[in-house]
């Protein structure tokens, strides 16, 4: 009985009360399980020297992760929209379906969960990656393993090439996204939402991350960057490439603008209105009603006279 009170007692002074600080928590543990599931495959997939996985191993993982933070964690759902991404974030505040004035909480919340993320990966494979790298963190070589966390360019690239991969990555995304929900449309039925979503990361990432990793998250990026910049890779992790490292910020978030407005353009704006659509099927539904009463007092008429003349007849 004490065990259960202190219990009681601990969740009554631990429940957050403030909305928008619980929506952060959302976005953290969220971005945090998303994060786990993608960089722990990758590193098992490269410290194993591809013994223990292939690329799609790492994209499939990732997708598995998007799929659980949905359906497992479905209750944190109204207080976040479940976003892991600020790109994500940034297009619904673009379409009014998120203040304007959350969008800097969500993103630093999203950055710090992929932070942790990449931490507790770092400590559960630091032996693998240390005898995989010779002890030495690096960004270059046959065996870097920076790209465990963070996502880097083939060395091929050009800098506007890589932008554009991240813009298009990114669109694409928002595209297939933003139908899910839409209620304007004929949105996908709630139990069906996370393995969509993942099907559609799944086959983004299948088809678009060779020329940059597939990013199209700013925060998968970033905070995973950061903690290689502060657990040994040193400065590289910014510099190289000759300072890359903002494209795979700056592009997701403009090619979720530009996604959600396509969508925007060439569907939401064409689908019928649901107000002006009720109205309208009342206006039509009127007239039938006044017929049908019409008729109802006809009928009703017809049989009182037959039932006085059959009264009278007695």
């Amino acid at each position: 009985m004490e065990v259960r009170r202190f219990l009681v007692w601990l969740r009554q002074q631990g429940k957050v009360r403030n909305a928008l600080l619980r929506e952060c928590l959302g976005e953290v543990l969220g971005t945090f399980i998303f994060m786990m599931f993608g960089c722990a495959a990758l590193a098992q997939v490269k410290t194993s020297r591809g013994s223990k996985g292939q690329y799609l191993s790492a994209n499939m993982a990732f997708s598995v992760g998007v799929m659980c933070h949905f359906s497992h964690l479905c209750c944190l759902l109204p207080h976040s929209g479940a976003h892991m991404n600020p790109a994500v974030s940034l297009s619904c505040c673009v379409l009014g379906r998120l203040a304007w004035s959350k969008l800097l909480p969500y993103c630093l919340a999203q950055v710090i969960g992929a932070f942790l993320a990449a931490g507790l990966v770092f400590l559960m494979y630091h032996d693998a990656i240390m005898s995989y790298s010779g002890g030495v963190l690096t960004v270059y070589g046959p065996n870097e393993t920076a790209s465990i966390f963070a996502t880097y360019p083939v060395e091929f690239l050009s800098l506007g090439s890589s932008f554009l991969d991240q813009v298009v990555g990114t669109g694409m995304v928002l595209l297939c996204f933003l139908p899910l929900d839409d209620q304007q449309n004929s949105p996908a039925p709630p139990d069906l939402v996370p393995p969509l979503a993942a099907t559609v990361l799944l086959g983004v990432s299948m088809s678009m991350s060779y020329n940059c990793g597939g990013g199209i998250n700013p925060a998968r990026d970033f905070g995973p960057r950061l903690f290689t910049f502060m657990a040994g890779w040193g400065s590289d992790v910014f510099t190289c490439y000759n300072y890359w490292f903002w494209v795979p910020i700056a592009a997701p978030m403009l090619g979720a603008v530009i996604g959600s407005y396509i969508y925007l353009i060439f569907i939401q704006w064409h689908l019928p209105d649901p107000d002006t659509d009720t109205c309208a099927n009342a206006l039509n539904i009127l007239p039938k009603l006044e017929e049908h009463n019409e008729l109802e007092n006809q009928s009703i008429l017809k049989l009182m006279n037959l039932i006085t003349v059959h009264v009278f007849s007695l």
